[in-house]
Order: C-alpha cells, then sequence, then structure tokens
C-alpha cells in the first residue's frame, strides 16, 4: 500500500489517485491529512500538498483538486520527456507537472462542462478539444504518464512488490440495421424499391428483390460470420442492439418483428448484450427507459451495458439518466470523426460526476476507433484504415491498456459503400489479438 498525505482529503483527489494508483498501476492507496502519521509510515508514501515536508517523495499539488464545480481554466502545453503534459510545477516536485490534475481534467471530460459549439447532431466535437489542438489525440497519454510515474515510485522504493496488469481487448458491434432488406415493413420495403428505381440504381433494385423473395441472402446478415471469428479469434465481443422506434435516424428493423427477436435471442447465447438506445434518447430520459425495459422483454436478462447511436451523449445529463435505470458500464467514449482517446485514457474508469463531485457506479469503457470514422469521416481505404488500428493498438499494449473497437454488422458486408472492406475485421482481430 502506498500512503498519500494531502492537505484536504476531497472527492477528486481519492478518484483520481484511485484511478491512476490503483486501476491503472493495481497498487492500493490510502490517505491521511495528518503529518505524524504520515511520517510515522514506514511503507511507500508519497505527499501532494503544496510545499514539501521534508526528503519524501512530493509531488506539487494545483489547485484544481482542491476546488468545486467548473471553472474556465488558463493550460499551457509542456513536455515531460517528450510527452505532452499541462499543471507545471516547482523543481522540488518529483515530477514536473501535476499528474493527478492533469488527470482528472482529462478523464472526468472537464472541458466538455465548458461552453462549446456542438456539430449537428448534438455532439462535442473532436476539434474543440485539448487532446486534438495539441496533437495527442491517438495517445492514451494518462496511462503514459502513470507508468512514467511508477518507474519512479520503483526508483524511490525499490523493495515494494510490484504487480502489473495485462493487456486486453475487446470488440463491439453496433446493430443499426440488422438487415439490408429482410423484414422492414411493407411500406418501407415498396418506399426503397421504387426510391432505387427512381435514383436509376439498378443493381439495387435486384438486391432488394433477390433478398426480399430469397433468391439472395440479405447483405447485412455477417452475424455468423462475427460469431465464428469471435470462436476463432477468442475474443470478448459484445452487441448492442438498437430498437428504439423508427425515425429518420434510427432504421433498424421493429423489435415487433420475430426474426430480428430471434436474432437478439441468438446472439445473447454466444456473446454479450447491450442497448444502442436510439437518437433521441440522449435528454430523453422516459425513452431511455422504455428501450431499456423493450430489450428486457427480449433477453430476459438485466441490461447492464450501453452505448448511444450516433454516439449522442450530453454531460453530465446521459450518463445521469443511464445511472438512473441502473446501466453499470457506458461505451460511447470516442468521437465519431476522430479516431484516439476521447478521455485520453485506454483504462476503463468510473464517471466522475462534477455536478454533484461524486464517483458514480457507472464505468466508461472508452473506444479507440470506429468502422464508419475510418471509412466516412477520414475517407481513408481498407489498407490505410488497417495502419491506423495497428499504430493505436501498439499504444494501448505499451501501457497494457484495454483496447475496444467498434464496428457494425454492414461493414463485413461487403456492399454499397463497404464495398472492399469485408475482409478488415478479420484483418483488425489478428492484429489486435497479436
Amino acid at each position: 500500500m502506498i500512503l498519500v498525505y494531502t492537505h484536504k482529503i476531497t472527492p477528486r483527489v481519492r478518484y483520481i489517485f484511485k484511478h491512476i494508483v490503483t486501476r491503472i498501476l493495481l497498487i492500493p492507496v490510502d490517505f491521511t491529512s495528518k503529518i505524524e502519521e504520515f511520517v510515522a509510515y514506514n511503507g511507500p508514501k508519497l505527499s501532494y500538498t503544496n510545499t514539501v515536508l521534508g526528503s519524501e517523495f512530493f509531488i506539487k499539488s494545483n489547485d484544481l483538486l482542491f476546488e468545486q464545480g467548473v471553472n474556465d481554466l488558463e493550460l499551457t502545453l509542456n513536455n515531460w520527456e517528450e510527452v505532452p503534459c499541462f499543471f507545471a510545477t516547482n523543481l522540488k516536485s518529483a515530477i514536473p507537472f501535476d499528474i493527478f490534475a492533469a488527470s482528472f481534467y482529462l478523464i472526468t471530460r472537464y472541458e466538455e462542462y465548458l461552453p462549446h459549439v456542438k456539430d449537428v447532431h448534438g455532439r462535442y466535437t473532436a476539434e474543440q478539444s485539448l487532446a486534438f489542438k495539441k496533437g495527442f489525440l491517438e495517445i492514451p497519454v494518462v496511462d503514459i504518464w502513470a507508468y512514467k510515474f511508477l518507474k519512479l515510485l520503483q526508483e524511490k522504493f525499490p523493495d515494494y512488490e510490484y504487480k502489473s496488469r495485462s493487456y486486453e481487448y475487446i470488440s463491439t458491434i453496433d446493430i443499426d440495421n440488422a438487415f439490408a432488406y429482410k423484414y422492414k415493413s411493407l411500406i418501407r420495403s415498396i418506399g426503397g424499391f421504387f426510391k432505387d428505381l427512381v435514383k436509376f440504381r439498378i443493381f439495387d433494385v435486384w438486391n432488394r428483390f433477390a433478398v426480399t423473395f430469397n433468391i439472395k441472402k440479405d447483405p447485412f446478415d455477417t452475424f455468423q460470420k462475427i460469431l465464428r471469428l469471435k470462436k476463432e479469434y477468442n475474443v470478448k465481443t459484445i452487441f448492442f442492439f438498437l430498437i428504439g422506434d423508427y425515425t429518420t435516424f434510427d432504421t433498424n428493423v421493429s423489435a415487433s418483428k420475430s426474426k430480428y427477436r430471434l436474432l437478439i435471442k441468438e446472439m445473447v447465447d454466444y456473446a454479450r448484450v447491450g442497448l444502442h438506445p436510439s437518437y433521441f434518447s440522449m435528454q430523453n430520459a422516459l425513452l431511455l427507459k422504455k428501450e431499456k425495459e423493450r430489450l428486457e422483454s427480449i433477453t430476459n436478462m438485466p441490461v447492464k451495458r450501453s452505448r448511444q447511436h450516433y454516439l449522442r451523449f450530453s454531460l453530465p445529463d446521459t450518463y445521469q439518466h443511464l445511472i438512473d435505470l441502473e446501466i453499470e458500464e457506458d461505451y460511447s467514449m470516442g468521437y465519431a470523426s476522430n479516431v484516439g482517446f476521447r478521455a485520453s485514457t485506454c483504462t476503463p474508469f468510473y464517471f466522475y460526476d462534477l455536478d454533484f463531485e461524486i464517483q458514480t457506479p457507472l464505468k466508461i469503457f472508452p473506444f479507440a476507433l470506429m468502422d464508419t470514422t475510418l471509412n466516412d469521416y477520414m475517407q481513408l481505404t481498407p489498407k490505410q484504415s488497417l495502419g491506423r488500428i495497428r499504430d493505436l493498438k501498439n499504444q494501448v499494449k505499451a501501457v497494457n491498456g484495454t483496447f475496444i473497437t467498434l464496428f457494425h454488422n454492414e461493414s463485413l458486408s461487403d456492399y454499397l459503400r463497404w464495398k472492399g472492406w469485408k475482409r478488415l475485421y478479420e484483418s483488425m482481430l489478428k492484429i489486435a489479438t497479436s
């Protein structure tokens, strides 16, 4: 155990020390604000306060962890052995910046509480983030800082027995459209047929006809392939099913269709299943509750994990709604337009609510990349995408983190905008599990 002396033990101090010291570095931590207790302790210890007490491991504290609420902060970027950092400290500090305040700022998404311009879907954009502006979005700096901090601890306390965590990979699949043509309502099928006809999409007209009359398999029905690859590469896989009512942005098969319900039940037998709350659920607690209950009635199991459709979430409202509904895990933490680490970490962390100044029971699993980001937003080829995937995986593996990817069943279809992308998913699994 490591004992931390600080002049004031706040919820923020407890939260971020436990994340860095215990969750990332696997070292138990305790706190004291009594100098005599700190001096008497014989094990590894450090002081986190304004002035150094003696010759102990000292980190000069920034005011951030002793404040409440959100303020517009002046941030100046520096480098710690070529790694970007901020909240610089003085020469007496063992680390040239306040690693805990800086990590807290990034992990709580502090900047997303400040006034900002939202995109067309009401989302906070990557371009406004400190990580994007300063060029470290694709680096899990919080984890890198933690390991550099660990090296200093090992030098100061060589006799302590340190544990090390292991790299993990999680494949997540969003089901926005379980089928391209099958099991859609008659009105939608006829409407789609005439739309393709008017736009002279003869190939699509033929495919729609062939699938509807069972001449061909539905192109988006790639579920057996995903399950086969899950087994072959021994990959932890989670499916997030969109079961909201039909809207312009929610175009999945109706959850009342027996074939869709059977598909969900089948996936429950072979993998983990979560809720994919619909487009308008971002700030609508009643809609979220209705969809959660709908999925539970299909699976006959409590829904414990979730990812917002279109990655639409607003801090802290959306997360507060998930907590009220006893959702335990959220997988929405990432950007649609850019790959990388939205919270600058590749370690799952508990959501800290800056409104109420508490650590909540909702665990956030940040993902590193999404197939539509690579194809639609960044307009990369499958080969270029593989290079980016390899780079991100290497970043995560270097800090023994959790590498999480987001794909859709559609991107394995080799159909329409996914032409040529069919093999990318398996190639990614090879990289992620190697």
